[in-house]
């Protein structure tokens, strides 16, 4: 069995040649630079992280949250996220830069019912909810066990566990099951950031299920990197959305991102000119 310095000498060689690989490909125009971005951060620092302090990254966020947050303050919450992931580990919340996007359009649209795809640590969230009025509830889905807990730990902490509720699952198994099992008549808000290649599938399966009114308004983050090509333009070319871009950065980095906003029209919308 390998001892600790041996296992961490391991994760830093593969770390090291994974991360040559990838600035090859960059520098041959094959890949984006935010993937050397990515790849540092994910394939060498937390490897490392993990087995030096004999945990994981999310784990720790949550843990720096309760040691360093005011309890019942979404507001330190998201502050104390926000200063950790810049300063200490790179994670992929909203972060502070996009999530002013995503509250303007939230203050905006004033949703009853809005859904999350793909929560991770709880950052958007808490940052979503944070903003609901009293009667208005928040429903967020998570593929990932263990990212769900931390979820519902987060909120918990915040103090808008009655407004949120967390659902284990992956998005395409429990969509079909808003109506039936969770009282959901339709969605006057849906927020996309789960795995960006469901984007698009998990957008044809809300109107299918007829979960989308005249007036849902989707919002789709990463859509420019790690980019979801196909989402794009299904709701750029479809008579049935009308879209907005808004230009940002990726979370805690200077990579070029964006968040689209897709206003439904309806099945039967005449063609946009």
């Amino acid at each position: 069995m390998l001892e600790a310095p041996s296992l961490l000498l391991a994760a830093f060689s593969s770390g090291l040649v994974l991360l040559a690989l990838l600035l090859f490909l960059q520098h041959r125009g094959w890949i984006h630079r935010g993937w050397i971005f990515l790849g540092w951060n994910e394939l060498i620092l937390v490897p490392i992280y993990n087995l030096l302090m004999g945990d994981n990254k999310e784990q720790r966020i949550l843990h720096y949250v309760l040691q360093h947050a005011v309890a019942g303050d979404p507001q330190s919450v998201l502050e104390t996220i926000d200063a950790y992931c810049s300063q200490k580990e790179w994670a992929m919340n909203v972060g502070d830069k996009k999530g002013q996007i995503v509250d303007a359009v939230v203050r905006e649209e004033c949703p009853s019912v809005l859904l999350e795809l793909g929560a991770y640590c709880g950052y958007s969230a808490v940052r979503m909810a944070r903003l609901l009025p009293p009667s208005a509830r928040l429903l967020t889905i998570e593929v990932n066990p263990d990212y769900a807990a931390i979820t519902q730990q987060m909120l918990d902490f915040a103090g808008l566990q009655d407004k949120v509720t967390v659902i284990i699952g992956a998005s395409q198994d429990i969509i079909p099951q808003l109506k039936k099992k969770y009282d959901v008549d339709m969605l006057d808000m849906v927020f996309l950031d789960h795995w960006k290649e469901r984007y698009l599938p998990d957008t044809v399966l809300l109107e299918e299920c007829g979960l989308l009114r005249k007036g849902t308004v989707l919002l789709a983050d990463n859509v420019i990197f790690p980019g979801a090509p196909d989402f794009l333009a299904h709701v750029r070319g479809s008579s049935r959305f009308e879209c907005t871009h808004f230009s940002s950065y990726l979370e805690y980095s200077e990579v070029v991102d964006g968040l689209e906003k897709a206003v439904y029209l309806g099945a039967g919308s005449p063609a946009q000119p």
